[in-house]
């Protein structure tokens, strides 16, 4: 359900976009931008949800405030046992995605049906288990959206029973992806064969690397549209390729996805290259879909809020010293220095001491100094050590930066 032109929702997304006037080049690439991220964008979440709890350090007493995005990593704090989780985010489709993860883990009768229904997504037995267990209990606006179509005519809902991992702008950029490689030769399943790390190296050097040589692929990635399927901006292009080729940065974000951590290890590198989770019983999974997390996840699932606002909106309607974990996802890549100044003066204004604020850059460095004023800024701590580390080890392996700044 895309969101209406007269929305305040809509206005708020194209004032988060839109930097240049609509009839300039950046202008129109802007809106293209705003047009494609009104439906579907992340069925999974690409934040590594390991690195996050532990750059967060959640206790029982913890609020933590993240975007929403496809939900996992909100689900995945839950075996950190918060005290609440408030999860917000523009996108009505993430919206509808969140809480149709919330009502099945509360609904759906045991660990396999869910299992299916999220770790799958791939069988018509989940449209009956929707039908019986979940609709029911699903607010009105969450069912227009799965019962509606999408703009090819496909029921949304349809898309757990022919794999949902494909759908959706990332689902569509990667699908467009391996057929790019296999118009080059390349089965981007060949690197699942690999049973070691060093074997992932070879199959990547021998036939991935070579990929980004070929002249339609450079051509094509120096295209800031081409990279919207990443859920990428223009203003974050920019910051993603810096002085570089974008076909370099690429291949150097591909090459660390593939051969820095073992596939039985990431499930980053099974939707990269799958296009949908191992199916194997020992596969790689987020927390929230592992089995031994499961009664946790439907014990907490109501310390989840999931509201329909943007991050510095939802921090005005909150008191003084009241929460203390925030999570920005790579939002802060797409804002003005104007809307970076209000987002950390809430942040500030809202955070209890030692709050711990966590974020990723599409390039390596922080981007908050000479951005965020001094007087703002002064009053946290920047873990530089410990935010290379998490940048090192979030097997995402997308990101340039993982940042943490700690409340002084």
């Amino acid at each position: 359900m895309a969101i209406a032109a007269h929305s305040p929702k809509n206005r708020a997304l194209r004032a988060a976009v839109h930097r240049h006037d609509h009839l300039s080049k950046q202008g129109i690439l802007e809106r293209a931008f705003t047009f494609a991220f009104r439906g579907l964008v992340y069925a999974q979440i690409w934040e590594d949800p390991a690195v996050d709890m532990e750059a967060l350090a959640i206790t029982p007493d913890s609020h933590v405030v993240t975007i929403a995005s496809g939900g996992c990593n909100v689900l995945s704090y839950l075996t950190a046992n918060p005290k609440a989780i408030t999860a917000v985010d523009l996108n009505t489709a993430h919206i509808a995605l969140n809480k149709l993860k919330l009502v099945a883990a509360q609904h759906l009768p045991d660990y396999e049906t869910f299992h299916r229904f999220f770790a799958r997504a791939d069988s018509r037995t989940n449209i009956h288990a929707y039908r019986t267990y979940v609709r029911p209990h699903l607010d009105e606006t969450s069912k227009r959206y799965w019962e509606g179509r999408d703009m090819v005519g496909r029921r949304r809902i349809g898309g757990f029973a022919k794999g949902v991992y494909k759908r959706g702008l990332l689902g569509n950029f990667i699908g467009a992806a391996h057929l790019i490689a296999r118009m080059n030769g390349v089965n981007p399943k060949a690197l699942l064969k690999a049973r070691t790390i060093e074997e992932q190296r070879e199959i990547f050097d021998r036939e991935f690397a070579p990929v980004f040589d070929k002249g339609f692929v450079k051509w094509l990635t120096d295209q800031p549209a081409s990279l919207f399927g990443l859920g990428i901006p223009p203003a974050q292009y920019e910051a993603l390729a810096g002085d570089e080729k974008m076909a370099v940065v690429l291949r150097e974000r591909l090459e660390k996805l593939a051969c820095d951590f073992d596939l039985k290890d990431n499930y980053f590198a099974w939707q990269a290259f799958n296009r949908g989770y191992s199916q194997d019983p020992n596969a790689p999974l987020p927390p929230y879909l592992q089995k031994a997390h499961y009664d946790e996840i439907v014990d907490r699932v109501g310390q989840i809020e999931v509201r329909h606002t943007n991050f510095t909106e939802y921090l005005r309607s909150r008191p003084e010293w009241s929460l203390d974990r925030y999570v920005l996802l790579d939002a802060q890549d797409w804002m003005t220095d104007q809307q970076l100044t209000e987002l950390w003066s809430e942040i500030t204004r809202t955070a209890k001491p030692g709050a711990r604020v966590l974020f990723r850059t599409a390039g390596e460095p922080t981007i908050l100094p000479d951005r965020v004023p001094d007087a703002i800024l002064s009053r946290w701590n920047y873990h530089t050590e410990e935010s290379l580390d998490y940048t090192k080890r979030d097997r995402s392996s997308i990101y340039g930066g993982v940042h943490l700044y700690v409340l002084k």
